[in-house]
This record gives structure tokens, C-alpha cells and sequence, in this order.
């Protein structure tokens, strides 16, 4: 048929696809997918993190000592008074025959500040390059860390964002409650460092009689049990193992207490060194320590291969949920505490929302009878056009999960004046050349001709923008930079293709009418 031209198609499908996918979101159905309205709109949580970098230097000494250990004993090179300070490491090498195999070693770690005195006692620091490097790494990671924590949790559409050299902005929409916020405080911040720690047998006896300093000086470190500080471990104090060898953790429950515990899984690197460890070890000891507490502290009784092991305490089923949680997404490089934190009541939400709907009604409405009175039947085209142009918007950030904010409605309140003056230039050009006394068919072909050049330039130079704005803005202008981006590329398709294959399909209409003023406001 006739009026079946392929814009008229195009503009149909996606009108469909507009309003099928924008249901959801306007009736806030439980079903399909819908837009999450931002922390601006609904209320929540909004915090602000200061990351301590100079933890995460400190840790990442504390994994070279682990590394350093680990080798030495695989290679039977003979090192002792190992130990661990804020900014350094330290060990004397027993044998000069294994110099080079230790330097070698030592060599394929980069980012190291190694000083060798003449009686091999080596001072091990971190370079000021790598230093920069393991803060400005331990900020990256502490914000996917924690936004993956709040993925598992579950809630809705959390923002994590790094703010400066240092900090980090949380936001979180729907968190209404004191406890709903306690509980998500506590699993952003928890440090979740787990660590396998020697238990030192031949000196645990002397754990209440010793110092922290003491035991330190001893290359040990005094250690409490979880929910019972009148019990002490003296541990090693280089690790076996950290968390960062955990490649999964489950909540699962004993089989003779029936209580909540945490079974983990270590990495294949991780397995090896638990493996080889508990195979030379039996008899001893072994610590599972989470956030410098005791668990656990099992003796091993065999060689415990499969890289399998579980950490056992007085938890409630949450409290293993969330530490669970927690080790899968990794543990935090280095602390972080609250600078700031600040609750936006859903009451402030809700009057955001209403003062923004009048907006956006009052401009819609005034838009769609400025372009009826004056354009005709021309104004009526534009505004299904203009409609159809919403639909799509709300179906796109919808289907791609996207968080409406307070600038996002601001974003699709100025696509309406960007949609329609598209229509404006059109209808303006096809008015001039019916004017010109040009016939009806031809002025419509290339008024959209004309009209085309100062619609892209227009479109593609506010599009590029807006692409700049979402790359380096904040999450509110990264709202406002894509409900513009996704109502400039919806006003190109309903404007350019929808409003010309509808004229295609009138056309007939329209030649046996010829009333100008009725279809283009033309005298």
C-alpha cells in the first residue's frame, strides 16, 4: 500500500517499542524493567569517603614480606629476623651462595627500593613512583570494591564515585531507615582483610605476659578472639595467606551446631602455598583471621589440599551474608572513613518530582498548542512526533537500567524544545517554498532538503556535548548528559523520518485538499 513508505515503518516500530518498554516506568509495575529514580528524587543515603592511602602502602609491604617468605622457604634460602614496618621490610640473608637466586627473585617484583648492606641484611622499601602508583590504585579499587559490594547486597542503582586524589561519593537511593542505613555503612566499610597466620607454638605460652611492642620486636603480633578479648593468639606476623588469594565465599551452616559459617575458596596460586604450608605444619596451628581478629584457630592435622577452608564465629546470618559479600567482591586496599554523610528525606524527593512533572506538563502542553495554533495540521504532526519522542527517551533509559535525577527531568525537558525546534526549521522551510508558489509535494521534499544541514549541525554539536559532559562529569551530569544524548538521537528519528513518512502517507490527502492554511498555517 501506499502509505506504507519505509519512514512511515521506521517511526512506527519505534513507537511501539517506545511505548511498550516506557509501561513499566510509567505505572511502576512489578514487572519489566523501569527507570530507578536517583537518590534526588526518591531519598536516600549520600556519603562522602576518605580513603587512608598510606594503608594501602603499608599493605602492599606487607604482601612483598609474604612473597619474600614464601620464596625463601620454597627455595630453602636461608633468611631470619624478618620484619614488617610501616614503610619498609627488612631480613638478613644467612648464606652469600644465595644472593643471586634472592636477587632475582626480588627483581621480577617491580616498583622495590632495594638496599643491600655488606653483612646481607636488606632494607626492602617501595619506590616514590610505585607509591604514587599503589595509592592511586588502592582509590580505584576501594570504589569498585565497594560498588560491588552494594551490587550483591542488592540495592537499587547505588552511585560510586571517585571524587579527587582521595575520596570517594556514595549514593544511595531508597535507604529510609536508621537500620537500613547502619547495615549499609557497615558493608561499605568493612575492611574484610582476611588473613592465614601461623600460630607461634613455641612461644604462645608467653602471649599474656608480652607486650604488642614485645611481641613485634619478636616479629610476632598478639591477636584477640573474635567477641572474647581475654583471649590472645601470638601469631607471625608474616601471613600465609590474604584475601587476596579468595576467589569465591559461601554462607553455609555446621553440620553439628547448625551455625552460620563461611566457606572460601583460594585461588590456584593460593591453594598451592595452603597446600604446601599444612603439609609441613601438621601439629601446628593455623589462625583465620578477619580485620585483625582470631576466628579460628584449628590444629592442622593433615596436609589440606583443594584450597578450600571456612571461617567459623559467633555470626548471625546476616553478619555472614554481608562478610561473605565482602570477601567475593575483595577486600578494601585501605581503610576509608566517613567525612561526610547526609540523608535526603523521600519528602524532599517527592516535592522534587512534583515541582519537576509541572515542568515538564506546563512546557509540553504550551509547546503542543503553540505548534497547533500555529501550524495547522502541520503542528498536529509534530506533536505526535514530539510524543512519540518521551516514549522513546523513558523506553531506552529503561531498558538500559538507567537512574533518572533531578538534571536527567531537566535533560528531558529541554529535548522537548530541542525535538520541536527540529520540527520548527522543517515547517518553516516547507512554508517558505509554498510561498515561493512551489507545488505541495515538492515544497515538503525539499523543505526537508533544506532543513536537513542546520537540524545535523545543530543535533551532532550539542550530541558531542553532551558525550564530553558524561565523560568527565559527576553522576548529575552524567544524568543530564544522557537523557539529552538519547532525546537528541530519538528527535532525529521522529522528526527527520517520522514527521516526513507521515506526510508521504497523506499526501493524497493533501493534494486533493490543498488548504494551506489548514495543513501548513499558510495564508
Amino acid at each position: 500500500m501506499h502509505f506504507l513508505n519505509y519512514r512511515l515503518v521506521i517511526f512506527l516500530l519505534v513507537t511501539v517499542f517506545g511505548i511498550v518498554f516506557s509501561i513499566p516506568s510509567f505505572l511502576q509495575t512489578d514487572e519489566g524493567k523501569k527507570i530507578s529514580l536517583g537518590l534526588d528524587l526518591q531519598g536516600g543515603l549520600h556519603m562522602l569517603l576518605g580513603v587512608q592511602t598510606q594503608k594501602a602502602v603499608e599493605g602492599k609491604i606487607k604482601s612483598v614480606a609474604a612473597t619474600v617468605k614464601y620464596f625463601s622457604d620454597k627455595e630453602a634460602i636461608l633468611i631470619e629476623d624478618l620484619r614488617i614496618e610501616p614503610e619498609y621490610l627488612s631480613f638478613m640473608l644467612l648464606d652469600s651462595d644465595e644472593v643471586a637466586k634472592l636477587d632475582e627473585m626480588l627483581a621480577e617484583i617491580k616498583g622495590l627500593d632495594i638496599n643491600k648492606g655488606a653483612d646481607l641484611f636488606y632494607t626492602i622499601a617501595l619506590t616514590p613512583v610505585e607509591i604514587d602508583i599503589v595509592k592511586d590504585m588502592a582509590v580505584g579499587q576501594a570504589v569498585e570494591t565497594i560498588r560491588n559490594r552494594l551490587d550483591q547486597f542488592g540495592l537499587a542503582e547505588p552511585s560510586v564515585t571517585r571524587q579527587g586524589q582521595t575520596d570517594i561519593v556514595v549514593e544511595l537511593p531508597g535507604i529510609k531507615t536508621p537500620q537500613e542505613e547502619q547495615h549499609a555503612r557497615e558493608l561499605i566499610a568493612k575492611p574484610a582483610n582476611l588473613e592465614l597466620m601461623e600460630v607461634d607454638e613455641a612461644k604462645s605460652d608467653q602471649v599474656y605476659d608480652l607486650t604488642k611492642e614485645q611481641a613485634q620486636e619478636m616479629g610476632n603480633l598478639i591477636l584477640e578472639e573474635t567477641g572474647n578479648p581475654q583471649v590472645k593468639y601470638l601469631v607471625k606476623q608474616i601471613p600465609i595467606l590474604t584475601g587476596s588469594e579468595v576467589v569465591d565465599a559461601k554462607v553455609a551452616f555446621d553440620q553439628q551446631t547448625n551455625q552460620p559459617i563461611i566457606n572460601f575458596t583460594l585461588s590456584t596460586f593460593g591453594a598451592k602455598v595452603f597446600g604446601d604450608f599444612t603439609a609441613k605444619s601438621v601439629g601446628k596451628r593455623l589462625a583465620v583471621v578477619l580485620d585483625g581478629k582470631v576466628f579460628s584457630a584449628p590444629s592442622i592435622r593433615e596436609r589440606i589440599g583443594g584450597g578450600s577452608g571456612q571461617i567459623s564465629g559467633n555470626f548471625t546470618v546476616n553478619e555472614a551474608g554481608n562478610v561473605a559479600i565482602a570477601l567475593r567482591s575483595g577486600a578494601l586496599p585501605a581503610p576509608v572513613i566517613m567525612l561526610e554523610k547526609r540523608s535526603v528525606g523521600p519528602s524532599l524527593g517527592a516535592d522534587s518530582i512534583q515541582a519537576s512533572m509541572i515542568a515538564l506538563m506546563s512546557g509540553f502542553i504550551l509547546v503542543i498548542i503553540f505548534m497547533i495554533v500555529y501550524y495547522g495540521m502541520a503542528g498536529i504532526i509534530a506533536n505526535v512526533a514530539l510524543i512519540t519522542n518521551i516514549f522513546i527517551i523513558i523506553a531506552v533509559m529503561a531498558m538500559f537500567g538507567a537512574t533518572l535525577t533531578l538534571p536527567g527531568m531537566a535533560g528531558i525537558v529541554l529535548t522537548v524544545g530541542m525535538a520541536v525546534d527540529a520540527n520548527v526549521i522543517i515547517s518553516e522551510r516547507i512554508r517558505e517554498l509554498l510561498k515561493e508558489g512551489k507545488s505541495i509535494h515538492k515544497a515538503i521534499e525539499d523543505g526537508y532538503k533544506n532543513a536537513m544541514s542546520a537540524i545535523l549541525d545543530a543535533n551532532i554539536t550539542t550530541l558531542l556535548v553532551a558525550v564530553i559532559l558524561y565523560a568527565y562529569g559527576t553522576g548529575p551530569v552524567k544524568g543530564f548528559a544522557i537523557t539529552i544524548s538519547i532525546g537528541i538521537l530519538a528527535s532525529m528519528i521522529t522528526a527527520i523520518l517520522g514527521t516526513h513518512g507521515i506526510y508521504e502517507a497523506l499526501m493524497p490527502k493533501i493534494m486533493r485538499d490543498k488548504n494551506l492554511r489548514k495543513w501548513f498555517g499558510v495564508k
